[in-house]
C-alpha cells in the first residue's frame, strides 16, 4: 500500500493572471510566470516548492496569455525528457 501525504488532495491555487508590466522585456510574447529562471519558468519553480511540502493538486488562474502556460503543461513530458527524431 502507497501512503500519501494528507496534502496531496489540497489544492494549491496559483494566480497567473498578471500583464507582468514590470518585466516588460521578458513578457512581451510570455506571460510573467513563464519567464525562465535557469532552465525552468517561474511557475515552474514555485510548484516544486509546493510539491515538495506533499502538494500535489495545482489550480492555475489563467488570464494574459494563459494559452503559452496551457501548451507548456500539454507537451510538458515532452519538453522534460531527451527526444531523438529520426528523418
Amino acid at each position: 500500500m502507497q501512503s500519501t501525504s494528507p496534502l496531496s488532495e489540497v489544492p494549491v491555487i496559483i494566480l497567473c493572471g498578471g500583464m507582468g508590466m514590470r518585466l516588460k522585456e521578458e513578457t512581451e510574447f510570455r506571460p510573467k510566470p513563464m519567464v525562465e529562471l535557469g532552465q525552468h519558468p517561474i511557475l515552474w519553480h514555485i510548484m516544486q516548492c509546493y510539491s515538495r511540502y506533499g502538494f500535489q493538486r495545482f489550480i492555475l488562474c489563467l488570464g494574459f496569455r494563459g494559452k503559452v502556460i496551457k501548451e507548456f503543461f500539454l507537451n510538458y513530458s515532452i519538453h522534460a525528457s531527451d527526444v531523438e527524431v529520426h528523418l
